[in-house]
């Protein structure tokens, strides 16, 4: 017992201030995000200003007009989206299975709370043809009032 008492001379309880300190630091780091957006979303709310973030564009490509129509519509109507754009024929070069390959692609550019992009990759996911559907957003910033204030009322449940 005096040995251990030689190696670890502080007694047993600055060990567990350590070790408490420790985890409170851990889930403060972990819950940042989390915490940094429900302020920013709480700022927002009683200031009436914008939160850059808070709503994002999603691209998505797909092989046709047909599919992407379809894919638009099932978003609107699921209220996972406020608009979607539809863009003509964009030329797409990439590589699959380690060879270049060309294609001609149809781009839709849906705009949407950011809450709801995770959501709205998973449908993309389970509907689109594309084994590797490309899906992907940026945050909107500096938005026009007017045009966030319509983003907001589209995506309202009623």
């Amino acid at each position: 017992m005096d040995r251990l008492g030689a190696r670890c001379p502080l007694p047993s309880y600055p060990r567990l201030s350590v070790l408490t300190c420790l985890l409170l630091l851990t889930v403060s780091l972990l819950t940042y995000p989390m915490l940094r957006t429900l302020s920013l979303q709480l700022h927002s709310a009683v200031t009436g200003s914008y939160v850059s973030g808070t709503y994002s564009i999603v691209f998505v490509n797909c092989p046709n007009e047909h599919i992407a129509r379809d894919i638009a519509r099932t978003i609107l109507d699921k209220k996972l989206a406020a608009s979607v754009n539809i863009l003509p024929k964009a030329s797409s070069l990439y590589f699959w299975n380690g060879e270049i390959e060309e294609a001609t692609e149809i781009t839709l550019l849906i705009k949407t709370k950011t809450s709801k992009v995770h959501m709205l990759s998973s449908y993309v996911r389970s509907v689109h043809p594309f084994e590797i559907p490309e899906v992907f957003s940026l945050p909107m910033d500096q938005v026009d009032v007017h045009y966030l204030k319509w983003l907001k009322e589209s995506m309202e449940e009623h």
